[in-house]
């Protein structure tokens, strides 16, 4: 049995071929745009252990040191 040529969606037959070259372009136009960020990025010039949870927790500082923690 082969495919069938058309598909009915809410009572409209619709070309299969049609509705997959849709799908096609929607996929092109969502790979091509780009989302902006919600805020403007920082770098962390935070050591690398201390720029995650575990970081901290597998090395933590015995005592605290005013330049890792972003005082002056």
């Amino acid at each position: 049995m082969r495919a069938p040529r058309f598909i009915e969606i809410d009572g409209k037959p619709h070309l299969w071929r049609d509705l997959l070259q849709l799908r096609r372009e929607q996929l092109a136009a969502n790979a091509k745009s780009e989302q902006p960020p919600l805020f403007q990025l920082k770098d962390d010039r935070r050591p690398p252990a201390d720029r995650t949870a575990a970081g901290r927790y597998m090395e933590p500082s015995l005592f605290g040191n005013p330049e890792r923690e972003g005082r002056s």
